[in-house]
């Protein structure tokens, strides 16, 4: 719900926004997809959903197994960059990670994001086993002259534990990128107006928002 958040914001503050998913799986045709929940909270005015496949699982293996073409990343690239003539912020979410590959050849969401020389979003795991994920995001994104802008904890436990509270402290530092944002688990039930509200105090002013990542550290508990 990172992206819904984000676009949420940019939204109530007069921006045009897009919001791309390259890749939708484990949803059927007559479904709506993450795209169509972005929306639904945020009000984004355009959304983009180029292949969708009925299998959750990688993009590449999904398309494979069901018999149908697969992701392109310049293409879909070409199209955000379309995008990005007409918007003032094009959001394009992943599916599983930065090297969940989208092909049989191996392109994953860091060759569009190289394409577009677009800086990334970490969106982390609150509690065991983040630290390890995340670093080893950043380390790979550094590698292919990426830009990690910052990351936001997904889904904030309600009663978070010892491991959940030091992560706090530990993720800026093995991201080498600021605490951009904390999202509460359950955040998408609430609905589309108080998440708009809301959205607001999970965010950091580099999106508009209102949170403040030394405060919530020092407090270790959901705003």
């Amino acid at each position: 719900m990172v992206t819904a958040a984000i676009a949420a914001l940019a939204v109530a503050d007069g921006q045009r926004v897009a919001v791309v998913k390259p890749a939708q799986t484990g949803v059927s045709a007559d479904e709506p997809g993450d795209v169509a929940e972005v929306v639904r909270l945020s009000g984004a005015g355009t959304a983009r959903e180029y292949a969708r496949y009925p299998e959750p699982l990688a993009p590449a293996t999904a398309a494979r197994r069901a018999g149908m073409a697969p992701v392109r990343p310049a293409e879909v690239a070409a199209e955000v960059a379309e995008l990005a003539s007409t918007h003032d912020l094009v959001l394009v979410e992943g599916a599983g990670g930065l090297l969940v590959r989208f092909d049989d050849e191996g392109a994953t969401l860091a060759d569009i994001a190289w394409s577009l020389s677009a800086p990334l979003l970490v969106v982390a795991e609150a509690g065991l086993g983040t630290l390890n994920a995340t670093a080893l995001t950043t380390e790979v994104a550094e590698g292919r002259g990426l830009h990690s802008a910052g990351v936001v904890i997904g889904s904030w436990p309600a009663g978070p534990g010892l491991a959940e509270q030091t992560n706090l402290h530990d993720l800026p530092v093995v991201a080498g990128a600021p605490l951009l944002g904390v999202l509460p688990e359950a955040s998408a039930g609430v609905p589309a107006s108080e998440f708009r509200q809301r959205a607001r105090r999970w965010l950091s002013p580099v999106f508009g928002g209102e949170f403040d990542a030394d405060a919530f550290v020092r407090s270790g508990c959901a705003q």
